[in-house]
């Protein structure tokens, strides 16, 4: 078993190495003068089982060509078996057509990775489920709802606690957590005016003089969760804390967040923090490394990655 690092997410693919007591395979990513991405491995991958590490993040494109290349790479160079670990799978909300004449480019992503020569993908909480049926491979999705559980008992202990839904579509997220904290579930219903604004409209559920925990899968300008935020502290909630998988957080999202109602947000570090983030006073992160190397090793051991979640 062997584990490549790209560099979207340094941090974490050394953190699961280490939780795997692997050290990282030897490899160059690096860019000619026209930016144009190359990639050479330097050690032996002739009938190896590897793990290429890599978020689709910020800056999406480059991230995806680096990974892209490393694959085919490593098919050249003979593994055995390669899998493609991308804590954060970019375009997850290209899963449909929207309207006339647009792409699904998750599923162009999916097509790309796999004629890249991946031959199963490790991903976690992807934006859609269906999106595993984008994949002509086999498809690992995990999920950050066990962590997020245990991280809320601790922290909530003892406090009249519910769980929030930001929107319809989140509602079997937010149940899992609710069934398993054993507490109420409220949904905040929305209407999208257009890509990138909100508009809350009603909170469906009793939230008063109750702390209210939203939970959701990606959160990218804020704007939503700090709509509901602030419809949860109207309708009476004691305070208001968040729980998102991938915390892209772009443009002036943090600024955003630090002044809203949130007390706090905690997000994994599928996405490497930026300096705004690791600054933030009421932004923090959870680490997926310990279930992404256990994750790893029932994978390359051929033992069941689900009952990680039973």
């Amino acid at each position: 078993m062997k584990i490549v690092a790209a560099n979207s997410n340094r941090p974490l693919a050394e953190a699961v190495a280490a939780k795997l007591n692997l050290p990282l395979a030897r490899a160059a990513i690096r860019r000619f003068a026209d930016m144009e991405v190359f990639v050479e491995i330097h050690e032996n991958v002739r009938g190896e089982d590897v793990f290429v590490i890599q978020s689709t993040s910020y800056p999406a494109n480059d991230n995806l060509m680096e990974l892209l290349i490393t694959l085919d790479a490593l098919r050249r160079g003979s593994a055995r078996r390669i899998t493609a670990v991308i804590p954060y799978f970019g375009y997850a909300r290209q899963d449909r057509k929207s309207g006339p004449r647009t792409p699904i480019s998750a599923k162009l992503v999916a097509n790309l990775i796999t004629e890249a020569g991946a031959n199963r993908v490790l991903t976690m909480d992807l934006h859609a489920g269906q999106i595993q049926g984008f994949f002509d491979i086999p498809v690992d999705n995990l999920y950050a709802e066990p962590l997020f559980s245990r991280d809320i008992q601790e922290r909530f202990a003892g406090r009249s606690i519910v769980i929030v839904s930001p929107d319809v579509g989140g509602v079997v997220r937010a149940r899992l957590i609710a069934t398993r904290l054993n507490c109420d579930l409220a949904i905040i219903d929305k209407r999208r005016e257009r890509a990138g604004v909100s508009e809350v409209m009603n909170v469906i559920g009793d939230v008063g003089g109750r702390d209210c925990i939203l939970v959701d899968d990606i959160v990218d300008s804020g704007g939503t969760l700090v709509n509901a935020a602030a419809a949860l502290i109207e309708s009476g909630a004691s305070s208001v804390s968040v729980y998102v998988t991938h915390g892209v957080l772009s443009g002036g999202a943090v600024a955003r967040i630090a002044s809203s109602p949130i007390e706090m947000l905690a997000i994994t570090d599928s996405i490497l923090a930026t300096e705004a983030v690791r600054l933030a006073s009421n932004i923090r992160q959870i680490t997926i490394a310990p279930l992404m190397a256990e994750a790893m090793r029932r994978i390359s051991e051929e033992t069941s990655v689900s009952s990680l979640f039973n």
